[in-house]
């Protein structure tokens, strides 16, 4: 049960914090705390603080603290400014997980505070979950052509003609997403549904995992990954896969690239990668980086 493969530990552990490291407690637009980590780059001579930065959206049961995330953080650093924190419901973020609905909140506050810090250009990159996370909050917080039709209703639509591009990203990645709602293919994410929809998964969940799970569901399905992606262009966007993912077979990177824009858009299939943070190796790291940095 480990989708962001984030529970290969329940401890937290945070590095010392290097000169310029910020932690705060950001609001999402509901009012839920987000703790929150900016680290600056390591890069030889520095970054200067209107150069690009990172923010990372971690996988379900993820946070801030794990070893998992940490380990992005500092491949990222290497090659510009990092912002990581906790999603709803995990960590000592305050709420209760919607599972990849109401998180796009907590990734537009985190870049709100990129921005607010000085970065004028920010970059989302997305786990399994936070993978969902960034191509949705990128279709409502993005700049948008003229010519996209508004597909988007209700409480999502209206936040998508009045977000504020402050609010969004410059580039975007999607590491190990799914496409589509309710999957259930696969073992694993037939685990993560058990933890999700029954009573004794989200006890699980809460006390070995420290995530809290909203046991309300969702009032309204949200905007699905595959409905987003042709919303994101003219933002550059790079989705990656492994083709040993455990979780999500390939056809669902496949139907997010077939449901993108070609022109903004490029597709990684990875041979031998698995899934989200914990599996992916320093190498594939440091290339999304090099792409993310590259495009914006």
């Amino acid at each position: 049960m480990t989708p962001g493969g984030e529970a290969e530990s329940a401890r937290s552990f945070l590095p010392p914090a290097a000169a310029g490291t910020r932690r705060a407690t950001l609001l999402a637009e509901d009012g839920v705390p987000i703790d929150a980590r900016y680290e600056p780059s390591r890069a030889a001579g520095g970054l200067s603080a209107d150069a690009p930065v990172i923010v990372v959206a971690h996988g379900f049961t993820g946070a801030l603290e794990r070893p998992a995330l940490r380990r992005v953080a500092s491949a990222f650093t290497q090659r510009t400014a990092v912002i990581t924190f906790s999603f709803r419901g995990h960590g000592r973020s305050g709420g209760r997980s919607t599972v990849g609905d109401r998180e796009v909140l907590d990734l537009a506050a985190a870049a709100r505070w990129a921005r607010a810090l000085g970065h004028r250009r920010v970059i989302t990159v997305g786990f399994s979950m936070g993978g969902s996370v960034v191509l949705r909050h990128a279709a409502l917080y993005g700049r948008h052509r003229p010519d996209q039709p508004d597909q988007i209703e209700g409480r999502e639509g209206r936040e998508r003609r009045t977000g504020a591009h402050a609010a969004g990203a410059d580039a975007v990645v999607a590491v190990s997403a799914p496409a589509r709602w309710h999957y259930r293919g696969t073992a694993p994410m037939r685990r993560v549904h058990w933890a999700i929809t029954r009573p004794t998964g989200r006890l699980v969940s809460r006390y070995g995992l420290r995530t809290r799970i909203d046991a309300r569901g969702w009032n309204q399905e949200p905007l699905p990954p595959v409905a987003a992606v042709p919303l994101i262009a003219p933002t550059p966007l790079l989705i990656v896969h492994g083709d040993r993912d455990p979780y999500f077979p390939l056809d669902h990177p496949r139907m997010l690239m077939a449901a993108a824009d070609r022109a903004a858009t490029d597709l990684w299939i990875e041979p031998g990668f698995g899934h989200a943070e914990t599996a992916a190796p320093a190498e594939l790291l440091d290339r999304v980086a090099g792409w993310a940095l590259a495009h914006t």
